[in-house]
């Protein structure tokens, strides 16, 4: 993790259990970081204007302003393992980290009684079936629909062949048999395309701003995704 990255998750980690304080020391085992390195980088984000302050006392630590922190949430403990169940499943995903970080969120804002019985049922449940692990190069893909911006691939078709394209990409989807497809405009063969993600063997983010593209521009696509097309690209 770069420390853009562990900047905003720091923020991140003390907005979910504020108004409750965090050690440097719990942080720094956290993120896998000495404790001077969390003192820089909170004094950082409070140079910055980031309305972090320093709880004295045995229990104290780093604080993050409560009006900045989530509100109680008022899910009953089944509810509350519902959603975790379905945000768990998000792990072969475009946004299972944002899925990890929601779950902290929701855990971290039930009133600890709740929570204790939240946690409780959790770990009575348990997902039976394992998910397809989700490509590589799947963080590149989604930060370059983030910033819509052109995509360098890599692709191999089923019969092994290789080829370089510069694709604009548009949407995800998830497709039968637990596979992804990343949906766009190829530019070289000039039409929409679909690739499947674990054929993709490398991609890279260009600076070139990628066209606009609707997800309505490939609906027709879709639907051959979602059935397992076996060679789109």
């Amino acid at each position: 993790m770069n420390r853009t990255d562990r900047l905003y998750a720091l923020v991140e980690e003390l907005r979910a259990i504020s108004p409750r304080p965090r050690s440097a020391r719990e942080l720094a085992a956290r993120f896998e970081v000495s404790v001077r390195t969390v003192e820089r980088d909170i004094s950082a984000l409070q140079q910055s204007g980031v309305p972090i302050y320093a709880e004295p006392g045995r229990r104290g630590g780093y604080v993050l302003d409560k009006r900045m922190s989530l509100p109680p949430l008022n899910f009953t403990p089944a509810e509350a393992v519902a959603v975790a169940v379905a945000l768990g499943r998000a792990a072969d995903n475009p946004l299972a980290s944002h899925a990890r970080s929601a779950l902290r969120k929701l855990l971290a804002a039930m009133p600890p009684p709740e929570d204790a019985r939240a946690r409780d049922l959790a770990a009575r449940v348990h997902m039976v079936v394992e998910p397809e692990p989700y490509p590589r190069v799947s963080r590149v893909i989604e930060q370059a629909l983030l910033h819509r911006r052109v995509l360098r691939i890599e692709y191999e078709d089923r019969k092994g062949q290789v080829t370089s394209r510069e694709v604009e990409p548009a949407v995800f989807v998830g497709g039968r048999g637990g596979h992804w497809y990343l949906v766009g405009m190829c530019r070289l063969r000039q039409d929409a395309r679909i690739f499947r993600l674990d054929r993709i063997g490398r991609a890279e983010e260009t600076e070139e701003i990628a066209p606009e593209h609707p997800a309505e521009r490939f609906a027709t696509r879709i639907p051959e995704a979602v059935m397992g097309n076996p060679d789109l690209g």
